[in-house]
This record gives structure tokens, sequence and C-alpha cells, in this order.
């Protein structure tokens, strides 16, 4: 069983997605620690109605990035987990958090990464004119938003496109591509050699996701 530990800032809307996943018996895993850096993040209490265990860690009771960061690791070490998944988290990782969990991180960000990569990636993505626009689930790397792809779904901008409209028709798709993922995970049959991430026994080359979702 895969065990997971859950880094989020915010609503946790893709973490109730991984719940539910696990919860319907799609994902064979058990998330063991929920944290997140903001004390009224809503993902703690939906983390908390499924009976997980949560931790609030303030950043303002650490000198700098690296001693909460060094805390952190100290703490999700005992947990011993086989896959750590950021889900919203609004901090960027040290260099020593990622060493301590090599190919062992995962994020998604809500653009076709390379392209629009930080902060406002929906915001970005209209403001250029894009046609299309996504999310993609990634390994953590060094660089920001830059690590190697597991998984991408498009999604078409409209003209009438708002920021906000954008960005909730990305996140539905946000909500069917992260348990997907995990799911692979939990099925060993994820595969990373270099930049390079091949699904084992995935169907590729089918939009709107590549590869194809299979049970989300």
């Amino acid at each position: 069983m895969l065990n997971i530990v859950v880094l989020i800032s915010g609503r946790g809307s893709n973490l109730e997605a991984i719940l539910e996943g696990i919860k319907a018996g799609k994902i064979k895993g058990k998330i063991s620690l929920v944290i997140s850096n903001k004390r009224n993040a809503r993902g703690l209490q939906i983390a908390k109605e499924y009976g997980i265990k949560t931790l609030f860690v303030n950043p303002k009771d650490f000198e700098s990035r690296e001693d909460y960061d060094r805390f952190l690791v100290k703490i999700i070490k005992k947990e011993n987990p086989d896959l750590i998944v950021l889900a919203g988290y609004m901090r960027i990782l040290t260099d020593y958090f990622i060493d301590s969990f090599p190919n062992k991180i995962i994020n998604i960000h809500p653009s076709l990464i390379p392209a629009f990569r930080g902060l406002k990636a929906q915001k970005q993505a209209l403001e250029f004119g894009a046609k299309y626009t996504g999310c993609t689930v990634h390994f953590v790397s060094k660089e920001l938003d830059s690590g190697a792809v597991i998984i991408q779904a498009v999604v078409p901008v409209l003209p009438e496109d708002t920021e906000e409209s954008l960005s909730d028709r990305i996140l539905q798709m946000e909500h069917r591509i992260y348990p997907q993922t995990i799911k692979w995970f939990a099925d060993n049959r994820i595969k990373l050699n270099g930049r390079k991430v091949i699904v084992e026994n995935a169907t590729y080359g089918e939009l709107p996701t590549n590869p194809k979702l299979e049970d989300f």
C-alpha cells in the first residue's frame, strides 16, 4: 500500500479528490499525514474529516526557509512515505528538502509546462493569448515547475474566458489527473529515466490527456 504525505496551503480540493479516490478503492494507498504552512487552510479540515493526522507548521517560527524545511523533513521521515504530494502548496522547496526525498515528490501545475511556469499561470495564458493551456503533474526538481512530466491535460482557452473561469475548467482536469497519477504510483507503473517518464501499459497519443486517463 502506497504511503503518502501531502503538503497544502489552501482549500485542499486536489487533496479531497485524492481522498475520494482512496475511499472508492481506486487507489491502493493511504495518506498518513497532511501538513500545511497556513493555520486556516481548509484542506486541514478536510483531512480531519477523513480521520487523517494533520500538522500546521508556522514559517514565522523559523529563521530561514532552510530551517523550516529541515524541520519538515524530520517530521516527514518519521512517516516513511513512498510519495510526497504537493497539493496547492505555495512554498518553494529548498534543495535540502528535494535532496531528502529523491524522485518521491510530485506537484501539479495549472499549465502545460514548460509554458507559463510560476504564479498565476492561468493569467499568464490569457495575457499571452494562448489558445490552449491545461495542467501538468510532474516530479519536483530544483528548478521551479521544471521536473519530468508524468501526465498533461489540455484545456482550451475560450474568447470569453476570465482568469476565474479558466482556472475552474483547469481545476476540473486537475481533479482527474492527480488521483490517476497517484494510482499509477500505487500500481508501480511509473518509470523515470532522466527526464523521460513512461507509464507502463498506458495509452499515449489521445487527447485531452496524455497518457490517457483510465480510472478518473
